[in-house]
């Protein structure tokens, strides 16, 4: 059995860790998994459907079967790039400077599963009357795809508490509500041919010219609607559309046989995703006639709502003396954490304005006041 490490020294065996979202997560999850052979701990592990990554469920304590009580503490163990030229230290090392921790992850959001995971290294099991459960996720980073696999495949719902964390960087405020994405693409087929014969070929890139102008009409209808919720986001309260990325063509001199375009749409709660999908295969029926394409959703995660009167949500605002409702506009795993019965409230330490960025860092003393809020709050839900 590991010793216990403080919860510093374990963030910086996780930041050391290089779980990055093209790489494997497996190394780091063997690390976790070994850290957390202790009695009284149960750890199971989730394979994505290539075996080269792994959610991992981690138990502490038993509680009466289906009654969904304790609490879950859910976080993604992927990071983003750390590629930028700008990075002042190893971005793969923990560095101290000032009053902050600097690495990749450091923020987003290996500072919170340090604090989880010591939560649970730490515990008597005995003591527990309902359970403490980890959720920890592979490829969050690039659409959330670990928790979509795990809300696909995991048979026993009533397994996992209703009380649920989502460790986000939050600066410790409480968020009931966010945003969903829809990734989306549109291909069209035409024909080609030589230039100078351009009656013998057939351009996709003409139609798609057509289209990229329908949707940018159907991006300004959607600035004046007023979806659901749309006044819990005071800065973009509409569905933004964005024509992301568009590719096609091969020479100057051949006439364009295929063109691709990638869009991205940011739903609100309440908003069901099919109806919006309906009006996206409309605009491209009126507008590439009768050329010949394909339509895919290559990317989803559902917008997340917490109703106000939840144990987790009052618990947490209390916790923090919050009395107003906060909403995000980027996505996290909760969305699809819903989907399984989990009632999330996003919330962790750290900043979503430094994630991402070169020089990730969170501060020491949102690090400490989480460790001892979490505390606080496992003896609440599990121990009481």
């Amino acid at each position: 059995m590991t010793s216990l490490l403080s919860d510093e020294e374990l963030l910086a065996m996780l930041v050391g860790f290089d779980s990055t979202s093209h790489k494997s997560n497996l190394p780091l999850a063997d690390f976790i998994c070994e850290y957390l052979a202790r009695p009284g701990i149960q750890v199971e592990r989730v394979p994505s459907p290539d075996g080269d990554k792994v959610n991992l469920v981690v138990r502490v304590g038993n509680g009466d079967p289906g009654d969904r009580t304790g609490l879950a503490l859910a976080g993604h163990m992927d990071v983003v790039p750390a590629e930028e030229p700008a990075w002042q230290s190893d971005p793969f090392t923990l560095t101290k400077v000032g009053d902050s921790y600097f690495g990749r992850g450091a923020c987003d959001m290996k500072g919170f599963l340090a604090l989880a995971i010591n939560a649970a290294a730490a515990a008597d099991p005995s003591h527990y009357r309902h359970p403490l459960v980890l959720v920890l996720t592979y490829d969050e980073e690039v659409g959330t795809a670990g928790a979509r696999h795990l809300a696909g495949t995991w048979a026993d719902a009533a397994s996992l508490p209703k009380a649920t964390i989502v460790g986000e960087p939050t600066s410790l405020r409480v968020i009931r509500m966010h945003k969903g994405y829809l990734d989306f693409r549109i291909v069209i087929e035409g024909l080609s041919a030589h230039s100078g014969y351009p009656h013998l070929g057939q351009s996709a890139i003409e139609p798609m010219g057509r289209l990229i102008v329908a949707l940018t009409g159907l991006r300004e209808t959607l600035e004046g609607e007023t979806p659901p919720n749309a006044e819990y986001f005071p800065e973009v309260p509409f569905v933004p559309l964005n024509i992301a990325r568009v590719t096609g063509g091969t020479a100057l001199n051949i006439v364009p046989d295929r063109c691709t375009l990638d869009c991205c749409l940011r739903l609100l709660p309440g908003m069901p995703s099919d109806q919006i999908v309906d009006r996206v295969r409309q605009v491209i029926a009126r507008a590439i006639g009768d050329a010949r394409y394909s339509f895919a959703v290559d990317g989803e995660g559902p917008p997340m709502l917490l109703a106000e009167e939840t144990a987790i949500y009052r618990a947490l605002c209390s916790a923090m003396g919050q009395t107003e409702t906060l909403s995000a506009s980027y996505a996290t795993d909760a969305g699809w954490l819903q989907e399984l019965g989990m009632e999330c409230a996003v919330w962790g330490p750290g900043s979503i304005e430094v994630a991402h960025k070169p020089n990730e860092s969170i501060p020491i003393s949102e690090f400490n006041r989480a460790a001892e809020t979490l505390q606080r709050l496992i003896h609440q839900f599990c121990l009481d």
